[in-house]
């Protein structure tokens, strides 16, 4: 049987620099979206990237002093590996710096031209660089950005313009005659009587003020405004080509099942998009969902404001289901959600340790010490048990429903109210009590065989969202996550099957006040980073003994390349001596170097390192070496490994 194919997208994310959590909670929400959409049996294909073009980009890239691909290169990949660190289930990491894309942006571009929807002539209006957006003086809110509140600055030129107005009406028509194309609800009055019924404006759609874009092939002194660019990687994504010739998964995907974005965004994805779309004469998205902020405190955050937290931070603290659940769980649908460190310790305490860890580890512990482990069903029953059971089976249509109207936080709340009920059935069958008595041995087993199968169809329900938590759960439990159609019977796990002899700990309490020590803490060797980043005052340097001259013929025989340390170890009866494999290039290569009262063997594994490759083996403790890794001494003696000032591949030649 063919499997319904389901297309969510993300907001691709701007590559001005690092995601903080509020930017991290919308690829969190989507992936849990598709990972549920997946358990149902769709065939789910799950879409994220990066938006890598515009003046703003532009303009970092020249205060980094790098160049703009540079730039966006080294943005795009910190974006994916926190992407990844949150474990999240993308098919595909869209650029729109990648050629395919960039070459359906010009064809896109031409097409539209060439029928009439986009024309030449100048844009005079107030630019907000960080929104990259013009706005007229009236659209200001006392007089700055109405998106971001920044500043704006005059500005005239040369543009191209889409005839925003031509598709109005019909987009209107749209919107009035399918509901559920704009959600919430709240969301689509906004975009209605704020934008659609007062008149659109034609949409500037090049700019010729700067160069970080993709060019305008007929008229290569402009570049394609960021929204046309950024907008189209939902169909270049699937093998867009706009001649006809699309690639089978456009066929079989578009139109998006759900574009998922933040609500700052929801203009340019319910007005410019579907626009753009009408005049390529392609199918309209089924639904745009704009999710609501994840505020510090009482603030949106910000670099600026000094209030960002990072998703690493948190993961290193937490872990990482502990970081899906809070975001999840803590975001209403409509409203603002607020996270502070305070916060995230008492839900994990309450939640996660509480409700959810006490319960694996009271029912391992009690079924280890009743019953060596074994759970069995022996069918003695009460009241109390169709009670459980009717929660556990009712979970199952609970959490559908509200994923179907996209409510994540309510349906993690059905799944929670099942294990709270878990933990009022010990309360009311009292397993202690019963084990006392030699003659409920057998109602005593019941009890823990139904606690083990409503925790494992809670699990089951949990993987979309907690997927590490819920793996961790089915091996202490020696049970298997559940299908759908499973889930609607109780009573599946083996008889007789055994759980682990020992639990482990799911999510352990927290200290508070221990919590937001370690937090300031880590601003604080944050902020000292950033001040060593900083331009350093002039230091005295050091001077050493001169060495006899050689020449460019002595230098030239020496040769040096960088490798990389791929394991290390320390060498035995040696206090100074550590031995690293080092790749270079395609080969292996084992040096032992006197620095282990610098480093650790774990520290030293993934440097990028400066090898003198080709010295003669010799050995060293008796362990033999086959280089040397380059090193700098202070005059106390002190050593640091020579690294290469940006990222190199191994084997590559130091002259």
């Amino acid at each position: 049987m063919n499997k319904k194919p389901y297309y969510i997208t993300t907001a691709i994310a701007y590559t001005s620099g690092k995601p903080h959590i509020g930017n991290t909670y919308e690829i969190i929400l989507a992936d849990a979206i598709a990972r549920f959409k997946r358990k149902e049996g769709y065939d789910v294909r799950f879409q994220t990237g990066t938006d890598e073009h515009g003046q703003k980009i532009e303009l970092k890239a020249q205060e980094a002093g790098v160049t703009p691909q540079a730039f966006v290169d080294d943005v795009a990949g910190e974006i994916k590996r926190i992407w990844d660190l949150v474990n999240t289930s993308y098919d595909k990491f869209i650029r729109t710096t990648d050629k395919d894309h960039e070459a359906v942006v010009q064809k896109i571009f031409k097409k539209l031209y060439d029928q009439g929807d986009i024309y030449k002539g100048y844009y005079e209006g107030m630019y907000c660089t960080p929104c990259e957006s013009f706005f007229t003086e009236s659209q200001l809110v006392d007089g700055k950005c109405p998106d971001c509140g920044r500043p704006c600055q005059p500005a005239k030129e040369e543009a191209y313009f889409f005839k925003m107005s031509k598709y109005a009406d019909r987009l209107i028509d749209y919107i009035n005659t399918h509901p559920e194309f704009i959600q919430p609800e709240s969301r689509k009055n906004e975009m209605m009587n704020n934008f659609l019924l007062p008149g659109l404006q034609d949409l500037c759609v090049s700019r010729t003020s700067f160069t970080w874009g993709v060019p305008v092939d007929f008229d290569p002194k402009h570049v394609t405004y960021v929204w046309l660019d950024a907008l189209t990687n939902y169909i270049t994504g699937l093998g867009y080509k706009c001649d006809g010739e699309n690639d089978e998964l456009f066929d079989k995907y578009w139109p998006a099942d759900l574009h998922l974005i933040g609500k700052d965004i929801i203009r340019f994805h319910t007005i410019y998009w579907p626009i753009f779309l009408m005049a390529l004469d392609l199918p309209l998205p089924k639904q745009v969902f704009g999710h609501p902020w994840l505020l510090q405190g009482d603030g949106k955050m910000s670099k600026s404001k000094g209030n960002v937290i990072y998703a690493d931070d948190m993961a290193d603290m937490f872990g990482v289901d502990a970081v899906r659940y809070f975001v999840l769980h803590e975001m209403p649908f409509e409203n603002d959600g607020v996270i502070t460190w305070e916060l995230i310790v008492e839900r994990l305490n309450s939640d996660l340790a509480n409700t959810l860890g006490n319960l694996v580890n009271r029912t391992i512990s009690m079924s280890n010490k009743y019953f060596g482990g074994v759970v069995e069903n022996t069918g003695v029953t009460d009241s109390f048990d169709k009670e459980l059971m009717d929660v556990a089976l009712d979970t199952k249509g609970k959490v559908i429903k509200k994923m179907e109207k996209l409510r994540v936080a309510d349906a993690m709340t059905e799944i929670f109210n099942l294990f709270k009920r878990c933990n009022k059935y010990i309360d009311e069958t009292m397993p202690w009590a019963l084990a006392k008595d030699p003659e409920q041995k057998n109602r005593l087993s019941t009890v823990l065989y139904n606690l083990v199968e409503s925790i494992t169809i809670g699990a089951s329900l949990l993987k979309p969202f907690m997927p590490e938590t819920a793996d961790r759960i089915f091996a202490q439990l020696n049970s298997s996550e559940r299908t759908m159609e499973e889930l609607d019977m109780f009573g599946l796990y083996e008889n007789g099957g055994k759980v682990v002899e020992k639990p482990e700990i799911l999510f352990a309490r927290l200290d508070a006040k221990e919590v937001i020590e370690k937090v300031d803490a880590m601003y604080a060797a944050q902020k000292g980073a950033e001040e060593e980043e900083a331009p350093a005052e002039e230091e005295e340097g050091i001077d050493i003994e001169a060495k006899e001259e050689i020449t460019f013929d002595d230098f030239g025989k020496m040769q040096f390349q960088v490798g990389q340390i791929i394991a290390c170890e320390a060498v035995k009866k040696s206090k100074k001596l550590l031995c690293s494999q080092v790749k270079i290039g395609s080969q292996v290569k084992q040096i032992v170097s006197g620095i282990k009262k610098y480093y650790t063997p774990e520290e030293m594994v993934g440097k990028k390192v400066m090898v003198l490759v080709n010295l003669k083996p010799a050995k060293l403790a008796g362990v033999l070496s086959e280089g040397m890794l380059l090193c700098a001494e202070d005059a106390e003696g002190n050593l640091s490994l020579m690294t290469p000032e940006k990222d190199m591949p191994s084997g590559a030649e130091i002259c």
